[in-house]
């Protein structure tokens, strides 16, 4: 398969066509609607329609003809308008695209809370992938390390120590341990004690 395509006929069976973009549109969309197509409302769809975008400048930005999908979400009560410019799919595929496509986002806002990536050592495909998969490994050594040892605290705190402390010499059950710093000696003066002074 060639790198920018998907196989739709295999997922959806339609023809292959070249990759495409699902997204969210602005309140302020001006869009001009050359044909609707019927849809069933038990679906979440609202509206299934094709067009142009309408303000000058966005057409001259985008001269293609997209998709607009209006779609009920019954569960939050709230209604969506996703774009595409596949003019292929019906308009169900597209609404689960997006969800999917907001599955993806979620995972990646996981990566960067869980996973402390600051940036990637390298742009290609393989360098990222490479170094995302490295992160999601250590970070399940520690989680199943931080399980074994019934270590006290949570996973968040034993990776913040793990990061701060990355070439102690000691035990890492002893460094992740809980740690007393309680003062043995209670003094009922308000002077500082300096070493036996």
């Amino acid at each position: 398969m060639d790198r920018g395509y998907i196989d739709f006929k295999r997922l959806f069976g339609i023809a292959e066509v070249q990759v495409f973009f699902v997204t969210r549109a602005k309140d302020n969309l001006r869009f001009t609607r050359h044909y609707s197509t019927p849809n069933d409302d038990s679906t979440g769809i609202r509206s299934d329609q094709a067009g142009k975008l309408t303000l000058p400048k966005a057409r001259e930005d985008y001269p293609n003809q997209l998709h607009r999908i209006r779609f009920h979400d019954a569960e939050n009560k709230r209604y969506f308008v996703f774009l595409t410019n596949n003019l292929q799919l019906p308009a169900e595929v597209i609404a689960k695209l997006y969800k999917m496509r907001w599955g993806v986002e979620l995972f990646f806002k996981w990566i960067k809370q869980n996973l402390r990536i600051k940036h990637f050592y390298g742009n290609s495909l393989n360098a990222v992938k490479t170094q995302i998969w490295i992160a999601i490994a250590v970070y399940l050594i520690i989680a199943i390390l931080h399980k074994d040892l019934k270590l006290p605290g949570s996973l968040h705190k034993s990776l913040q120590l793990l990061s701060v402390h990355p070439f102690e010499k000691i035990p890492i059950d002893q460094l992740l341990a809980k740690r007393d710093f309680k003062n043995d000696e209670v003094s009922a003066c308000n002077q500082l004690i300096l070493n036996g002074f």
